[in-house]
C-alpha cells in the first residue's frame, strides 16, 4: 500500500487547516501516517483513517537532547513504515524529518509555514538552522513556501536551489467559513483578535491599543481568544485581568471554535510580527469581516489595503490604534462593504482546494 507519512508539530493545527489534505490522501487509496505531539484532536485525526503516531516535540528554543531524540524516533518510524513520501510542517520536522528522509532516501516534500524568531534574529543559533537547513532541504522533491518574503529569504541564505513552489499558505475552506452577516452598532464595538498570547503575536501592542482607543470610544471592546504561550502568561496575565475589570477588555481563553466570535465581531486585529500565512486573516476574511493587521509579508498578501482591510505599522502600538480608530469613524455601510470584499478576495485567491491540489501533484511526482 502507498503511504504517506506526515510529520508536523500540533495536531489541532494538522486537523484545522489540513484536513482536507488528509481526507483526499485517504480517498486516493493512500495510508497515512500522522506524526505528531499527542494532543487533544487525536480521536479526530483517527476517525479520519489516519495512523496517529505521538511524538514528543519541544516546539520552543532548542534543546540538544530533546532534538537527538526527536531525530531519531522520526528515524525508527521511517524504518516502521517504509513511507512513499513523507511531507514535513513546521521547523523541527521540518529539519529532523528531512534529514530522517534524506538518509533513508525517501522522497520528501517541505513546507516552510514561516520562519520563526530564531531564524530572523542574527546570532548563533540562526548561523546553526540555516546549516541545518541548507542539509536537510539539500534532497527534497518540493520545498513549499506560503508568502515571497520567505522564499527569498531562504534562497539568499543558500538554502534552496532546487524546486520550490509558492502556495497561499493553508488557504480556506470556503464552505466552512461563509460569510455571515454583519453585526449591527447597538451597543458594543466589538474588536475580536484571536491569538496566541506572546510578545511576538503583538499582545503588548494590543493591550496598549485597547486602552488608548476605550479612551476615545468607551463603547468598544477588545475581545482576545487564545491561550498564554507558555512564559508569557507571567508577562502579560495581570494586566489582561485589569484591563478585563475594567471593561476594557474581554478574555476567552482557547476556543476550539471561533465562528461565533467572528459572527459577533465588527472588526478583526491581527498585530503579529511575522507570519507565514495568517489562517486568523483568512477566516476572518471568509466570513466577511473586515481586518486590520501588521503591514509584513504573510499578512498584507490575505486582503487589499484599503478595500477589505486595514494595514498598519508593525510592533507600533500608535500605529494599531489609528488604524483601528480609523476603521470607528467609517459608516456602519463601509465596515460592512470591508467585510464583503474581504470575502470576495479570499474567494478568489485562497480557496482550500487549490492548496490541496498543489501537494496532490507534487507528491505524484515525488512517487516516480
Amino acid at each position: 500500500m502507498r503511504t504517506i507519512m506526515i510529520l508536523t508539530n500540533h495536531d489541532g493545527g494538522l486537523f484545522h487547516f489540513r484536513r482536507e489534505l488528509l481526507e483526499r490522501l485517504l480517498a486516493e487509496g493512500f495510508r497515512v501516517i500522522v506524526s505528531v505531539p499527542a494532543g487533544e484532536y487525536r480521536t479526530q485525526i483517527e476517525a479520519l483513517g489516519c495512523v496517529y503516531e505521538p511524538t514528543e516535540i519541544e516546539r520552543r528554543g532548542m534543546n540538544p537532547v530533546k532534538d537527538f531524540l526527536l531525530f531519531c524516533r522520526y528515524g525508527r518510524l521511517i524504518k516502521k513504515y517504509d513511507p512513499s513520501v513523507i511531507l514535513t510542517f513546521t521547523i523541527k520536522p521540518n529539519i529532523y524529518g528531512a534529514l530522517q528522509a534524506r538518509i533513508g532516501k525517501v522522497p520528501y516534500i517541505v513546507n516552510v509555514t514561516g520562519l520563526g524568531t530564531a531564524l530572523q534574529r542574527d546570532g548563533v543559533i540562526q548561523k546553526l538552522l540555516l546549516f541545518l537547513y541548507r542539509c536537510a532541504l539539500k534532497k527534497a522533491c518540493c520545498v513549499f513556501f506560503q508568502n515571497q518574503e520567505n522564499l527569498r529569504f531562504m534562497r539568499e541564505k543558500g538554502c534552496v536551489r532546487k524546486k520550490c513552489r509558492l502556495i497561499p499558505g493553508s488557504g480556506v475552506n470556503l464552505q466552512e467559513f461563509q460569510a455571515l452577516p454583519y453585526p449591527e452598532e447597538t451597543q458594543e464595538i466589538r474588536i475580536l483578535n484571536i491569538t496566541r498570547i506572546m510578545k511576538d503575536k503583538g499582545i503588548e501592542e494590543l493591550l496598549s491599543a485597547s486602552e488608548a482607543v476605550h479612551k476615545r470610544y468607551p463603547g468598544t471592546v477588545f475581545e482576545i481568544v487564545g491561550d498564554f504561550e507558555e512564559d508569557s502568561r507571567t508577562l502579560y496575565e495581570e494586566k489582561v485581568e485589569e484591563l478585563q475589570k475594567n471593561g476594557i477588555i474581554k478574555y476567552y481563553g482557547y476556543q476550539k471554535d471561533i465562528k461565533a466570535f467572528l459572527a459577533r465581531c465588527h472588526l478583526v486585529v491581527h498585530p503579529t510580527y511575522h507570519e507565514g500565512m495568517s489562517n486568523v486573516l483568512l477566516e476572518a476574511a471568509a466570513s466577511a469581516r473586515p481586518v486590520a493587521a501588521s503591514d509584513i509579508s504573510g499578512c498584507r498578501e490575505a486582503f487589499e489595503d484599503g478595500k477589505g482591510g486595514l494595514a498598519f505599522k508593525p510592533q507600533d502600538a500608535g500605529a494599531l490604534t489609528q488604524a483601528v480608530e480609523h476603521f470607528l469613524q467609517l459608516e456602519h455601510t463601509r465596515k460592512r462593504q470591508m467585510g464583503e470584499a474581504a470575502r470576495s478576495y479570499v474567494e478568489q485567491h485562497f480557496d482550500r482546494d487549490k492548496v490541496v491540489q498543489a501537494y496532490m501533484e507534487e507528491i505524484r511526482m515525488a512517487e516516480k
